[in-house]
């Protein structure tokens, strides 16, 4: 408690007993009607007290997060696109406009995690930098079963990938995993296919159905930022790009309004489908930087995210876009059914 210079209008006896009323009831847990029936009056009047000890300036509260977090943003961000949750991490002093996901993400991520995972739970892990990095920092989470969603980058980096992130969850809970041993993205519909019925990729989908919280990457079209994006050969990504692919989710592309297009990519990829994806209860995307600001904004308007891990970087843009979003995530709005 602080008494500032409009508290001393108040006269001394007003003060004192304002100040012990305070006390009672912010520091002490004490109700009103207990202080009431200490102090001989009745709760209105602790109540009219407690309110000026307020306004004169005699009692200041402050809400305080640890200094990583922008409590500000994320509310700010959570309202404008009717999001379950957000938070919102300062970006680092030395990031470059260029930079990946900050690795913070991910440790906030891990928390958030911890947060919403309860015993029995399904949670589902999709391929990105972002997921790895959370699955690294996780250290606790409720028994639960962690399968993989989609498939791995590189089989050779399978290892030290997505693969490992599922390992490393369900140790943490002490659950089954579920991995994928099949890259994301293969050179057919057939062979892809074919990896389908595969009997352990086969139990992995078995379990999309059931999945309860799932963590995802988010990319932008351009290389370095977009997983997919670096698999695919030129000519792909011009035909994508002139579909008008601004963000890859997952191995789902959508264009800035979060329409879904270039459907055909799925039919080749190992991936849980943005249909089953809809209907996750809790869908946690992990991505910031300067550079998938709008990618995420489009990801957003999809209505397959429910809550966003991001820095103040993407935050800020997002915050500051001119089109006044939909509320996607709260209403699980499909943009194609326009």
């Amino acid at each position: 408690m602080s008494a500032g210079r409009s508290a001393l209008r108040m006269g001394p006896a007003e003060l004192v007993q304002a100040a012990a009323m305070a006390r009672r009831f912010y520091l002490e847990g004490k109700s009103k009607i207990q202080i009431a029936e200490e102090f001989g009056v009745s709760r209105f009047k602790v109540a009219r007290v407690l309110e000026t000890a307020l306004e004169r300036d005699l009692v200041r509260i402050e809400i305080r997060v640890p200094a990583e977090l922008d409590a500000e943003r994320s509310d700010a961000l959570r309202a404008r696109y009717g999001l379950r949750h957000a938070v919102v991490v300062e970006s680092p002093a030395e990031e470059q406009d260029d930079a990946a996901d900050p690795e913070n993400l991910g440790e906030v991520a891990a928390d958030l995690l911890g947060e919403l995972v309860t015993e029995g739970d399904v949670l589902g892990l999709a391929w990105g930098r972002s997921t790895i990095h959370m699955a690294a920092a996780l250290d606790r989470l409720p028994p639960c079963t962690v399968v993989q969603l989609t498939g791995v980058y590189d089989a050779g980096t399978a290892e030290r990938g997505s693969v490992e992130a599922v390992r490393r969850a369900a140790q943490v809970s002490g659950g089954e995993a579920h991995p994928i041993y099949a890259p994301m993205l293969l050179p057919d519909p057939a062979t892809a296919a074919a990896l389908r019925h595969q009997t352990g990729i086969a139990r992995a989908f078995e379990y999309f159905d059931k999945v309860t919280v799932a963590a995802v990457s988010i990319g932008s079209w351009e290389p370095g930022i977009s997983t997919v994006h670096d698999m695919l050969s030129d000519e792909e990504r011009r035909h994508y790009a002139s579909l008008g692919v601004a963000a890859e989710m997952s191995a789902h592309l959508f264009d800035a309004e979060g329409r879904r297009v270039g459907r055909d990519l799925g039919e080749r990829c190992i991936t849980v489908e943005a249909d089953r994806l809809r209907r996750i209860p809790e869908v946690v995307a992990i991505a910031g930087g300067q550079r998938k600001a709008a990618a995420i904004g489009a990801v957003l308007r999809s209505g397959l995210v429910t809550s966003l891990v991001t820095d103040t970087a993407a935050a800020d843009y997002l915050l500051t876009e001119s089109a006044a979003p939909r509320r996607p995530a709260l209403e699980r709005a499909d943009p194609d059914g326009d």
